[in-house]
Order: structure tokens, then sequence, then C-alpha cells
């Protein structure tokens, strides 16, 4: 099957041409008969399947006819890597429609937004909390909206947005065509997807497993010694070196102390994490992204929402907090038929969630030894439990809390970040 098969304009398939696309992934195979046909969609996979194409597409091709220089289409994204890239990607697939786009977070000044806004555009991607702003300020009318999609719902809910969410409803018509989009499907997801979607096309793609191009391995570990079993992993792998890593650690302060360790070894490293700026975090994701550091030592921020092409590792530091947050984690390597290695250096608190992610992959995954490790100055500390650190907060929290806890996930409306390489 080719992009042929969906009839789509002569405009639109120039843009897949000039992107480069030759053949529809699974989702986007069931997903855009169902789309195109103005039905509500309910999409079910991971990031890197080619869930933005499956929605944009539609949209575009909705979009051709019909007025132009108000906004049709508002897609909701949790955070502003992922904004910046579906925005990205519905401009170079609809280069050749006139159609306009406009990613709309925060974090970043109002003026280049608002400045787009007025010269007229057919489609916004937004954050919930930076939309909430203009909505309550009159700078955007969603009166107009025909396609509302909203997509990694699961995060939505994990960051708290559910009620700007609930919120932006009231702004839009009650007549539209709907879609969601989530890599898993929790009670509340479920329920709002109840409340948005009317008789949807379910599509369900490998929702809850990691790509096959993907090798896995547990590397057992002192918390001690942990930094000098990454030194010996970056240093080792002849058969598989590392070209280009994504180091995931717990927290924020963790990130960035570990990047300081990183490029005093002699790695050229760089840390993403929600204390930076803007500006910042659009550095060290183009220097990742070009090559200008060959590792990147992020927080969950970079789980989702962040595509960069030809990630050879993904080195879980510190493990996540649940099994799908490690799936989430190990998919931005192995992307578009790469091979790619996923490693963890494991703690002994951490077997609980081994045993989780085992039963979810259906197998046991690799436990593997270093006869020696990288000398280096032992880690000052272990890691406090998942969750909490002496003057330090994880970006984001799960919407689940542990037992006999009752505060609500904190929200992150004020500052989600765009930018982000291209994916679809």
């Amino acid at each position: 099957m080719d992009f042929s098969s969906f009839s789509l304009a002569p405009a639109i398939t120039a843009g897949i041409t000039a992107c480069g696309f030759q053949a529809p992934t699974p989702i986007q195979q069931q997903t855009l008969p169902a789309a195109l046909a103005g039905q509500d969609v309910m999409g079910l996979a991971q990031t890197g399947t080619g869930k933005t194409a499956a929605f944009v597409l539609p949209i575009l091709q909705r979009l051709l006819s019909g007025p132009k220089g108000r906004v049709r289409a508002l897609v909701l994204a949790p955070t502003r890597e992922l904004a910046e890239q579906i925005a990205v990607a519905a401009r170079e697939l609809g280069s050749k429609t006139g159609l306009r786009t406009v990613a709309v977070y925060g974090g970043v000044s109002k003026n280049s937004q608002l400045a787009q806004l007025r010269r007229g555009v057919e489609i916004i991607v937004a954050c919930p909390g930076r939309l909430l702003d203009h909505l309550r300020e009159g700078a955007i009318k969603l009166d107009g909206v025909e396609v509302l999609v909203m997509d990694e719902g699961d995060q939505m809910f994990d960051m708290g947005f559910l009620p700007d969410i609930r919120r932006i409803m009231r702004y839009l018509p009650a007549k539209r065509q709907n879609m969601l989009f989530s890599a898993t499907m929790p009670a509340d997801i479920r329920r709002l997807a109840g409340e948005l979607l009317v008789d949807p096309q379910e599509v369900r793609i490998a929702c809850d497993q990691p790509a096959a191009t993907i090798s896995q391995a547990l590397y057992p570990v002192e918390a001690k010694q942990k930094t000098a079993m990454l030194l010996t992993l970056l240093a080792e792998n002849a058969e598989n070196p590392v070209r280009s890593a994504l180091v995931f650690t717990r927290t924020k302060h963790g990130a960035k102390k570990l990047a300081r360790r990183l490029n005093a070894a002699g790695h050229r490293a760089s840390d993403l994490q929600g204390n930076m700026s803007q500006n910042k975090r659009q550095a060290a994701l183009d220097g990742f992204r070009d090559g200008t550091f060959t590792i990147l030592v992020a927080t969950d921020i970079a789980a989702r929402g962040l595509d960069v092409a030809k990630v050879s590792h993904v080195i879980n530091y510190d493990m996540p907090n649940t099994a799908e947050a490690y799936t989430h984690r190990i998919g931005r390597t192995g992307r578009a038929q790469r091979q790619g290695a996923a490693f963890s250096l494991v703690l002994q608190e951490d077997q609980t969630l081994i045993r989780a992610i085992e039963r979810g992959l259906g197998k046991s995954i690799e436990r593997r030894q270093l006869e020696a490790l990288v000398p280096c100055e032992p880690d000052q500390a272990a890691p406090p439990p998942r969750g909490r650190r002496p003057g330090s907060r994880p970006d984001s929290r799960p919407a689940s809390r542990r037992p006999g806890t009752s505060a609500r996930p904190r929200r992150q409306g004020r500052s989600q970040s765009a930018s982000g390489p291209r994916a679809v």
C-alpha cells in the first residue's frame, strides 16, 4: 500500500513526496480511511509509529476547501517539544496547500504568536496553558473549529491538564470531528474519550510493546558505582559503538549534574530539563541533533514528543516510575527500522519495577555484568526514592499516587516547551 490509496489531493501528495515518505505506517493505514471520512478516531500507539501524519493529513485534506484565515483545526499537546514537532510536520506536509499553522505554548513571549495569529491561520497546535491565556484575552477564537485532536492523552492526564482541557472545550463548537491519540488508556482517559468521541474508529498498534528493533539489557549496579558504570558503557561496546546516546535521569538536578560529570570525563554532553530557558532547551536539542553533543542527559521531558533521528542508545541512568514510562523512554531509539540499544542501570530497589516491565514484555531482559569499570570518583549518595529528592522535583508526576497520599498531579501548563526535530 502507498499513499495514493487514500485519494489525497495533489497538493497534499506533493507535500508527502517532498518529505520523503513512501509507504504509510500501520497506524496511518488503519486510521486514515476513517479520519478522511470525518469519523471520530481513537488511536492507541507509541510515539514514533507515525501518529502525527495520521491526523495531520486528514486535517489538511478537509481544510483545502472552505474558508481561509480562520482557525478550523486545533491540536492539543502536553509539551512544547511535541507541539512544535507537530506544527513542523503540519507545515512540511502542507507546504503546497497554502494552509498556515502556528504553534502556541508557554515559556516564550506571546508577541510572535500574536503576530502570526493576526495574519490568519487555519491550524493551531497548542499546549493547554498558553492556549487558555490567549482565549481569555480574546486573541484566539475557536468557534470555527471543525477538527479537534488531542495527542498523548495519557501524558495530558499525568501532567494534570484535564481541567484545562475541559475549560478549552467550552470555547469549541459542539459539532466537530474529534481524534484522541494515546500510548496507554487509563480509566480517566477512557472516560474522557467517552465524553469527547462519538462512535469512534478505534485503532491499536502495539501500544504496550517497544519496537522489535531495540535490544535491551540490564546492568545491576550499586548506587555509588552508577557513574563509573555509565562511563564504561559509553567507552566499550566495540560491536555497537555509542554514536548518539539519550541518558535518562529522574530529576532536573540529576540531569544537570550528570552532564557536567560527562563533560569533565571528555564527552560532549548537554542536559535537557524543565528548569532551562526555552533558548537553552532549543540549543541542547539542536546540538544533539547536529552532532555537537553526542550525549543528551534528560528527564522524562524527553521520553515523549522528542524525535531525534539516529539515536543509537538509550541509557536509563535512573529507572523511571512505571513500566509504561520505560517503554516510552527506550522508544527514542530503534526508530524508522534502525537498530537501537537500551541499557538500564538497575539497583536492588528497582526489582519490583523490573518484574513489571518483564511481565509486560512477556519475557526476561538479559542481565549483563562488566568485568571492570572506568575509574572515577564514586557518586556521593544513592538517589532518593523515585519521585522525591530534597531541593529537586521530577519534571512531571504520574496521576496515580502512592498509597497514603492524595496530592493531585503537579500542573505544568505555564512551562511547556517547544522545539524538537521533525517526526511524523
